[in-house]
């Protein structure tokens, strides 16, 4: 069942690649449990299909980067991107898209979050195996406020500018 609007985010995990060690946190990939990281938070969170894909790579994660200071100004504490990748590819895509300190790229390696959001997409005929849908969501202490799931091969509706519109 697919997560919805009023609902609590599903217990789980996400890695992310620390690039500076510090604050209980080492070097490289650090896991996390997100019912810890999205307390007392407003979160947004887009999740995609894959690293280094085209509509991941030159327009999703761009416009979360442009936007994040207006997002944050309206209220975001944080923002994620989430992929079923691992988290040094998801460090190294982050440092490419210059997303370091902007946007926390976070790992869902074997795609257990996404699966849990009911939010998984088989792209095995690309070769991809179990991927992320693209969507967007605003969570507000660990509830979902506001979920935009983007319709197969579309990208309309879960990036950041409509986000942004969504926080009013």
């Amino acid at each position: 069942m697919t997560i919805q609007t009023g609902d609590k985010l599903p217990a789980g995990q996400l890695a992310e690649f620390i690039e500076v060690e510090g604050n209980g946190c080492s070097l490289g990939p650090n896991t996390f449990e997100v019912a810890d990281l999205v307390k007392g938070k407003t979160i947004a969170i887009f999740g995609l299909p894959g690293a280094y894909t085209p509509t991941c790579s030159a327009q999703h994660v761009p416009g979360y980067i442009e936007h994040a200071a207006a997002l944050k100004a309206k209220g975001v504490d944080e923002i994620w991107c989430i992929s079923v990748n691992d988290a040094f590819v998801m460090g190294a895509w982050g440092r490419d898209q210059k997303a370091t300190g902007i946007v926390r790229m976070m790992a869902d390696g074997n795609a257990a979050f996404s699966k849990a959001l009911g939010l998984d997409a088989d792209f095995s005929k690309y070769g991809m195996g179990t991927r992320s849908q693209r969507y967007s969501m605003l969570v507000k202490d660990g509830v979902v406020t506001q979920l935009n799931v983007e319709a197969g091969g579309k990208f309309e509706v879960s990036d950041a500018a409509t986000m942004l519109k969504q926080l009013g």
